[in-house]
């Protein structure tokens, strides 16, 4: 399969995404999404194994951020550069702890915002960092910007339409999900130009669990109220980033002779 049929693919596939998101009546946010089954205060803390449960996000956050800052020729990139795309990503880990923190201290739409705020930012930074690895290296580095814009103003464009009684999550659900869909595609499509691809596939996986916790939230804390499912989910989800970190400290590159040609139109044979 030609790298252009597969581009093609993922294309399509966005397409359809994007078009099942317009296809279905806007969202509201559910009040009842704020009421989790652990209400517990300890030590004068609300809720709080909900709350500290985030800082593994703040630990991983920061350690990635200054690993990449701090290490001058990391040996898991071609190029030194490509390390930025890790260190917003790994920022908006950081942040996500504290915004997610600040929501579960008492939970509403507006704390809401700064839980979900870098937590778009940093999928979107994630899904750029595998287009410029797996697809097009390019490609990735000038998406960046534009797909963590997309991911922050998905989150503003909820919060504001909450506001104004018309509460829309269409396009914050797109920017959670969607990576969900078509990174794992990207990852049997594309070749990796690093080693240690099992690292990302542990990360999705692990996230995926967290989802699936979330949602069962009071089941899991019905089984002797230790625990919430939705205090797991953070735990469990923290074990993303930290495989993501895991990786880039431990993988080494592939050779580059063995990779699919970059999304360019070749020039023309030269006449002699």
């Amino acid at each position: 399969m030609s790298l252009q049929v597969r581009v093609g693919i993922l294309i399509a596939l966005s397409v359809i995404a994007a078009g099942v998101m317009l296809a279905v009546p806007p969202l509201a946010q559910p009040l009842w999404y704020h009421d989790f089954a652990d209400q517990r205060c300890f030590c004068g803390i609300p809720h709080t194994l909900n709350v500290v449960s985030n800082l593994p996000f703040v630990i991983v956050g920061l350690w990635g951020t200054l690993w990449l800052l701090c290490v001058r020729r990391p040996a898991g990139f071609h190029d030194s550069r490509e390390r930025w795309p890790y260190v917003v990503f790994f920022v908006c880990i950081a942040l996500t702890g504290v915004g997610s923190a600040y929501y579960h201290a008492d939970p509403n739409n507006d704390r809401l915002l700064w839980d979900r705020l870098p937590l778009a930012m940093a999928f979107m930074a994630l899904l750029a960092i595998i287009i410029a690895e797996r697809i097009d290296h390019c490609a990735g580095m000038i998406l960046l910007v534009p797909l963590v814009a997309l991911g922050a103003g998905s989150v503003v464009y909820w919060h504001w339409t909450e506001t104004i009684d018309q509460g829309d999550l269409r396009l914050y659900l797109f920017v959670q999900f969607y990576p969900l869909l078509v990174l794992p595609l990207i990852l049997v499509l594309f070749r990796p130009r690093y080693t240690r691809t099992g690292d990302l596939i542990g990360a999705l996986a692990w996230y995926i669990t967290a989802k699936v916790l979330e949602i069962l939230d009071t089941q899991v804390y019905a089984q002797g109220q230790i625990v919430s499912g939705h205090t797991l989910k953070h735990l469990v989800a923290a074990a993303s980033p930290s495989l993501v970190f895991l990786m880039i400290r431990k993988r080494r590159p592939i050779d580059l002779g063995t990779q699919d040609e970059p999304l360019a139109i070749p020039a023309p044979p030269s006449v002699p």
